[in-house]
């Protein structure tokens, strides 16, 4: 089959890759329907995270059921499924408890590589959510938004402790801000700020519900958000970027008794503990329990209530993947969609 392969920092190429088998019995092979490039993906394509030896890349998809292993119950073959980039077996305490992402035997699928014409997913009964039937191709971009970047952003804006009568300041604008910013608006936010320089990803964000755009970063960035909350900062923020830049100016907005949630992939972070100690802010994140939230991500996708698909502002072929990394990496697309 062919898949998605990094040979070096800026060498991603389309090869031919053993076709994946049942393994365990609580494997299922999918037929990728569509899978993605996502902004975690930039990090080794830039060298930023170490490349060693040509990996398969990719952990965002969905698609149709062809196999499945003995021991798998809850999906069959030609079901329509989503799952998430960690597999969990969804029954241990900690996946009971919602953060299927530290499940207690949880895998990596992009190890396995999900940029490719078929995937092999472990931990079945656990990880994969069946939709009520294949998808009519227009839900198909938010359905595999769901399987990352959707319920990365919703996760954030839960862990802020996003709600009703709140103020929420969003701190990044590639995919999951975005997203971040549509799951604030579901759970009934007041006011929802975006930061963004990006004409088009203003523009999206104020579709999905952002109330006020603010361009400024650092530490004007944190005086605008003060001006705009009397001087006291937001009740929830999120950080979805990663760097220590983003994490100090999610930290610096966020109001004392005040919740950040973040889910950038931290590179080079390093919070300073006398600013941190007397933020009086409450810091929760990190990979997103995906799983915790795809069956309601699903149903308000599949009833048309969201369409996180927008965030997919270029579609190729996955023979054309090298060109959408250089579309992302040089910021010329949000997010973009392979068609296997």
């Amino acid at each position: 089959m062919k898949g998605a392969v990094l040979y070096a920092p800026g060498d991603v190429r389309v090869t031919e890759r053993d076709e994946p088998k049942v393994i365990e019995p609580t494997d299922a092979i999918i037929k990728m329907s569509a899978t993605c490039v996502c902004g975690s993906d930039l990090w080794p394509y830039r060298g930023i995270e170490p490349v060693e030896g040509p990996v398969p890349m990719g952990h965002e998809y969905v698609g149709i059921v062809e196999e499945v292993g003995s021991e798998v119950r809850t999906v069959k073959p030609g079901q329509f499924v989503v799952g998430s980039f960690f597999a969990s077996d969804n029954t241990c305490e900690i996946c009971r408890a919602g953060y299927q992402s530290s499940c207690v035997h949880r895998q990596p699928v992009g190890a396995l590589g999900a940029q490719a014409e078929h995937l092999r997913v472990p931990l079945a009964d656990g990880t994969l959510v069946a939709t009520p039937e294949p998808p009519p191709a227009d839900l198909v971009p938010g359905l595999l938004a769901a399987s990352d970047v959707l319920g990365t952003g919703w996760f954030a804006a839960v862990a802020a402790e996003v709600g009703p009568g709140k103020t929420v300041a969003v701190v990044g604008d590639g995919a999951v801000g975005l997203l971040a910013v549509l799951a604030a608006k579901q759970l009934g936010a007041e006011r929802v700020i975006a930061m963004s320089r990006h004409e088009p990803r203003q523009k999206l964000a104020l579709e999905f519900g952002a109330t006020d755009i603010v361009t400024e970063r650092g530490n004007d960035g944190v005086a605008r958000i003060k001006d705009l909350t009397n001087g006291l900062g937001a009740h929830s923020v999120i950080e979805a970027v990663g760097t220590q830049e983003s994490m100090m100016q999610a930290l610096r907005v966020t109001r004392p008794g005040g919740h950040m949630g973040y889910v950038g992939v931290a590179h080079g972070v390093e919070l300073p503990g006398r600013e941190l100690f007397f933020s009086h802010a409450h810091l929760h994140g990190g990979p997103a329990p995906v799983r915790r939230f795809l069956p309601e991500l699903v149903d308000l996708i599949w009833s048309r209530q969201i369409e996180p698909g927008k965030v997919f502002d270029l579609s190729l072929p996955l023979d054309q993947v090298a060109e959408g990394y250089r579309a992302m990496d040089e910021r010329r697309a949000i997010k973009v969609l392979l068609w296997p």
